[in-house]
């Protein structure tokens, strides 16, 4: 009986990863938020999630100012009190920092009392951090009922969502990744990845994929003709 239960909380496990894997859960919930800007441009926004992390978001901003290029860091509140240089680093040359929450929590349950309060405080942290005000908030992991967004966008914040994630969780190689993400690219699109965490956790996991994705992604694209923006240039045109 035990074996049995086991085997079927397994599977269930395994099911959960599958579709995390293969499916973007975003497509759900993206009807009030922005993912896609209609452009006739050859533009596209690089986001980051879960950061600061000292160990990735450096090497990720290298690469960045080897490309060239700026992004937007969706930052936990919570990291960016414990690893403020890094914060303050991502300002200072020029990319945009939005607003991911204050620990990563799932609000698919939180009162419109508690998302405020949770947004509220996370802006509070970047501000006094970094002296950076956002009206972009991303949900974690896109999870998000149409109630509490009306509540976030009650509060003028627009809510970024993407219409490409690179899976750099998953651990795709960085040539897989920047293949898929140039195939399917659209002008308009924001495009998701991470600086820190991993499939369990929003801090450590291994972001070296990513870091190696950069260039690749950035040259195939750039060979295109698209240039790249912070998601606040790309919303305002």
């Amino acid at each position: 009986m035990i074996l049995y239960i086991f085997i079927g909380v397994s599977l269930v496990v395994l099911s959960v990863i599958l579709a995390a894997i293969f499916f973007d859960q975003a497509v759900l919930v993206r009807q009030g938020t922005i993912y896609r800007v209609d452009t006739k441009q050859k533009k596209v926004a690089l986001t980051f999630d879960d950061g600061p992390s000292p160990i990735w978001t450096p090497q990720i901003l290298d690469e960045l100012k080897k490309a060239q290029i700026k992004a937007t860091f969706f930052m936990i509140g919570y990291h960016v009190q414990k690893y403020p240089d890094i914060a303050r680093r991502v300002v200072a040359e020029g990319h945009a920092i939005a607003n991911h929450g204050y620990a990563h929590s799932v609000i698919l349950y939180y009162t419109p009392a508690e998302i405020e309060e949770e947004i509220k405080y996370t802006e509070h942290v970047i501000k006094e951090i970094t002296g950076q005000t956002t009206k972009y908030y991303r949900p974690p992991k896109a999870w998000l009922r149409a109630s509490l967004g009306e509540k976030i966008k009650s509060m003028n914040y627009d809510i970024i969502l993407w219409a490409l994630s690179s899976k750099d969780w998953v651990g795709f190689s960085a040539r897989s990744m920047a293949n898929y993400l140039s195939a399917n690219i659209n002008m308009g699109d924001i495009l998701l990845f991470h600086d820190s965490g991993g499939i369990w956790h929003t801090e450590g996991g291994n972001r070296t994929q990513t870091v190696k994705c950069i260039p690749l992604l950035t040259k195939m694209l750039k060979d295109k003709g698209y240039q790249f923006v912070t998601v606040e240039e790309l919303v305002n045109g």
